[in-house]
């Protein structure tokens, strides 16, 4: 199954300035292992070591937060888009 990754501008290094990938993958996790593969080190910036996404990095299948649905289980139909958005802090 090919899915659409959209790439925050501060991970755009790791594919060589590319704003969107694409990847296989039919959930989440398997999405994310698809995308380090084929850009190594985004593994390490996503998820912490436990293998669970970081608290300050939130991830959407089409415009629903995982964290909400079934976080790494959760299931990407063809085609679909995932973005990875890095949370905003500020006061």
């Amino acid at each position: 199954m090919s899915v659409i990754v959209r790439v925050p501008t501060t991970l755009r290094t790791l594919t060589a300035g590319e704003p969107e990938v694409s990847v296989d993958g039919g959930d989440v996790a398997a999405v994310l292992e698809s995308l380090e593969s084929a850009h190594p080190g985004f593994r390490e910036r996503i998820l912490d070591d436990e293998g669970n996404l970081r608290r300050f990095v939130n991830v959407f299948v089409s415009d629903d937060d995982v964290r909400f649905i079934d976080g790494l289980a959760t299931a990407v139909p063809d085609g679909e888009t995932v973005s990875i958005v890095p949370a905003v802090a500020g006061g």
